[in-house]
């Protein structure tokens, strides 16, 4: 019992110590190739220690939305990395991995953030909930295919024990049934953690924005949360991808030397894969709004194409 708790507590410590770097390397990636200086690996923690210490400020006649949001959104985030394996594979027997549990975790802080968007009663506000929710409706059966397709060989739709059965063979990890799956999920990551080709994190263009026309009446503290709670979901996400796609350096126990090499190996893994998405959003230009289910159905088809041939082959 304590050794699952102990995993847990090493992976939320791992996430919020590594999401500012792995959100610094990415941004420093991008304006490096773009031939600017950039803030520094360091600049989102900077941001957010400013962010964090300032007094939220409130429209008078604001309901309590406006409060819980942020912190539900962190909240949830926080539980999508205590669940999701990014260092290590054991689980705790009375908190379910499942993937069914995971997916309505992740649709918590989707619901979260719409519902703040509402809440500021602007036109913008609303069209960025009605963007963010309609994109959320085409990715989480993506997610949910996507996993599946790679819990079949596994016989187990725990996330802990997909990764572990995907290391242990590793004639699963090249067969057309894991490619047609992590290629579906990549592209419903980038799609729900707002990144280009869907959205552009770095525009305040009020008519092309999704997420940041659901933050834009936040300030201080609150906008820290809602900051700091997006990008574990980036943490998350692009974790639970590479482990699955490459799930080496991951700990099948609490061990200190196991848990060291899956920081480690996660580390590595994360922070390259930032990168990697990085340096491609560079080349990259924003797809047209009504552009976008059509990529995200192109996903969809893959994930249950995966979900076809897990069936066949195995």
């Amino acid at each position: 019992m304590i050794e699952p708790l102990l995993v847990i507590v090493v992976h939320l410590v791992f996430a919020v110590a590594i999401t500012p770097v792995l959100i610094g390397v990415m941004r420093t990636t991008r304006a490096r190739l773009e031939g600017r200086s950039g803030g520094g690996i360091g600049q989102p923690w900077r941001d957010l220690r400013k962010l964090l210490a300032k007094e939220p400020t409130r429209a008078p006649g604001s309901t309590p939305v406006l409060v819980a949001a942020p912190i539900l959104l962190m909240v949830s985030s926080l539980v999508l990395c205590a669940l999701i394996p990014l260092v290590s594979t054991l689980a705790l027997a009375s908190v379910p991995g499942d993937l069914f549990v995971v997916v309505s975790v992740l649709l918590l802080g989707t619901v979260a953030l719409a519902l703040l968007g509402l809440e500021s009663g602007t036109a913008f506000g609303g069209m960025g909930s009605s963007r963010h929710m309609v994109i959320a409706a085409l990715v989480e059966p993506t997610v949910l295919l996507s996993v599946y397709a790679l819990s079949v060989p596994a016989g187990s739709a725990v996330l802990a024990a997909i990764v572990q059965s995907r290391r242990e063979d590793l004639s699963s990890l090249a067969n057309p049934v894991s490619l047609l799956a992590i290629v579906a999920l990549v592209v419903v990551v980038v799609a729900e953690t707002g990144r280009l080709p869907v959205d552009n994190p770095a525009t305040h263009l009020e008519l092309t924005m999704v997420h940041e026309a659901m933050i834009l009446e936040s300030g201080g503290r609150d906008l820290g949360w809602l900051e700091l709670g997006s990008w574990l979901r980036l943490t998350a996400l692009l974790g639970l991808v590479v482990n699955l796609a490459l799930p080496w350096a991951v700990a099948r126990d609490a061990g200190v030397t196991g848990l060291l090499v899956g920081v480690a190996g996660t580390t590595v893994k994360l922070l390259a894969a930032g990168a990697l998405l990085a340096a491609v959003e560079v080349f990259l230009a924003k797809l047209r709004l009504f552009r976008v289910p059509e990529l995200l159905a192109g996903s969809f088809l893959l994930a249950f194409l995966s979900v076809s041939a897990s069936y066949l082959v195995f």
